[in-house]
């Protein structure tokens, strides 16, 4: 059963004006008034960076141990989010699974469309080997939107012939820029967050013309051969729960080890809220998996 904080979350956010009409600097103004009201814990350091041409930010709690490094992608369906929106999150984050985050800035659309967010996210894999970073000490992790460019920045290395980190995590992915999952349907009235038309609205945003269905834009059509193990979180009161759950049946069906975790009743995004124990429980759960393949 939901607890009481997640349905006064459900309460709260269902009370909110709807996203029609407002323009991407009105959502984006939006997303950060949301997320960046949550205060990051005092014993948090934060150190912007420039990640080979991107802008970047260290988040790292004190359990963190310097060697072990989460590459963290952020979501915001490729037109909103930012390394502001995400800090409170990446700091719980990095004390769960004692390591650094490193938090990316990539291009948003639609003033960077696709590829612009993929090139970005492997420029800043490459910088951080650069410094020295094992490659087999770092995940790459990602929630939504990010969730999907985890995947397709996999693909993208593993296609370059380039190191492979040691593990990979995707909550609540974002791979179907066409939204054919049933759950687009099934969830719809479950779900306060998302919806198929808002997610269509996103795709016709990073893709312009493009093939919805290219790999590195909907990595839910790549090759998924040789990725690292992958762990998958989603809610099942999300409109893209068949996302990850198909995304998931792929990834086995190329010999990736993948975990797939449904969490009953939870809502898109639900890590982000500091005060709902099911968020902080997946985060920590985030944090074990991070220990068992990175030490």
């Amino acid at each position: 059963m939901a607890s009481k904080e997640l349905e006064m979350i459900i309460e709260v956010i269902r009370s909110r004006p709807t996203r029609e009409g407002l323009s991407v600097e009105e959502q984006r103004a939006a997303m950060e008034a949301t997320f960046s009201q949550f205060p990051v814990a005092d014993d948090v350091q934060c150190q912007p960076v420039d990640a080979g041409g991107v802008p970047a930010e260290w988040v790292t709690a004190p359990e963190a141990v310097e060697e072990r490094v989460i590459y963290y992608l952020h979501g915001g369906g490729y037109v909103m989010g930012s390394i502001g929106t995400h800090r409170e999150m990446s700091s719980r984050l990095s004390r769960a699974a004692r390591a650094r985050v490193l938090l990316l800035d990539y291009r948003l659309a639609p003033e960077n469309p696709f590829p612009a967010a993929v090139e970005d996210s492997v420029a800043g894999y490459h910088w951080l080997l650069s410094t020295g970073v094992n490659p087999a000490l770092v995940v790459v992790a990602g929630e939504s939107a990010g969730g999907g460019l985890t995947v397709a920045t996999l693909v993208a290395l593993r296609n370059a012939g380039d190191p492979l980190p040691a593990a990979a995590i995707s909550v609540s992915p974002w791979v179907d820029m066409e939204a054919l999952g049933e759950s687009m349907t099934t969830k719809a009235e479950a779900d306060p967050i998302s919806s198929r038309e808002w997610i269509l609205t996103l795709a016709k945003t990073y893709l312009g013309d493009v093939d919805p269905r290219t790999p590195l834009a909907a990595p839910l059509y790549a090759d998924l051969g040789g990725l690292p193990p992958l762990l998958i979180q989603v809610g099942t009161s999300e409109v893209l729960l068949d996302d990850a759950a198909r995304l998931a049946e792929r990834a086995r069906a190329a010999g990736v080890d993948v975990i797939l975790e449904p969490w009953e009743d939870m809502i898109h995004m639900w890590h982000f809220f500091p005060m709902l124990p099911e968020g902080q429980q997946a985060i920590d759960r985030i944090g074990e998996f991070v220990r068992e393949k990175i030490g």
